[in-house]
């Protein structure tokens, strides 16, 4: 059977970011039921990572518990941060860095700030020349 195998992980992390220029753009700084002016200001969120990530047999060479702390310590080794990026920027520079660990695999990456709205980003190694 062909089948595509992936051990997917979560973990949380507090941040602090901003949507620079959100407070003064008209289309973002409406004035209206729709304003997120707000979002130009540093503001905390609950960030909630899930992470994907293909293994080739169903004795998974990579284990998931390892690979849960080792994303998390990314974290707090400063090598990944919240600072001021978007869900699509903590996703990214974490598909690089999964990446450069365990290239030649297909990765998915889900930032979510309170576990509500967020981005999804996924890197097909078919598809893909370079990553940096």
């Amino acid at each position: 059977m062909n089948l595509q195998r992936m051990i997917e992980v979560s973990f949380t992390k507090e941040g602090i970011h901003k949507y620079p220029g959100a407070d003064t753009d008209p289309k973002l700084a409406t004035g209206d039921w729709d304003d997120v002016s707000f979002l130009g200001f540093p503001h905390r969120h609950i960030f909630h990572f899930y992470a994907k990530l293909e293994v080739f047999h169903n004795d998974r060479e990579v284990e998931f518990i390892q690979f849960k702390r080792w994303l998390e310590r990314l974290f707090d080794q400063g090598v990944m941060q919240a600072d001021y990026k978007s869900c699509e920027m903590m996703a990214e520079t974490m598909i690089e860095t999964i990446h450069k660990q365990y290239p030649g695999r297909n990765i998915e990456v889900r930032v979510y700030e309170d576990d509500e709205n967020g981005a999804i980003l996924v890197f097909d190694r078919n598809q893909a020349l370079k990553i940096y």
